[in-house]
């Protein structure tokens, strides 16, 4: 190959590199859209959370009803969530 081709060639497959590039980047972005228990969560993520496990009648003060008032506000909260096609309902 002369000189020139070469450039072109290295053109190519560099613009094909950062379109692939590009697409993946796209695909992860829509992808982490989606409910992942297992994602960093924001403090304000984290709070949210916990008002609507407070609303779904935990209390933490209630420490002797452990584990069962936990159990209990957190099939509350998969159902109103799965109600509302926020997230997927947990499984017992």
């Amino acid at each position: 190959m002369d000189a020139q081709a070469m450039g072109t060639f290295s053109r190519f497959a560099l613009g094909a590199l950062l379109g692939v590039s590009f697409a993946a980047t796209a695909y992860a972005q829509a992808s982490s859209n989606s409910y992942d228990p297992s994602a960093p969560k924001t403090r304000t993520q984290v709070v949210a959370e916990l008002n609507e496990w407070f609303a779904a009648g935990f209390n933490p003060d209630e420490w002797a009803h452990y584990p069962d008032n936990a159990e209990a506000a957190s099939i509350i909260v998969a159902q109103r969530r799965a109600a509302a096609g926020s997230a997927p309902q947990m499984q017992q």
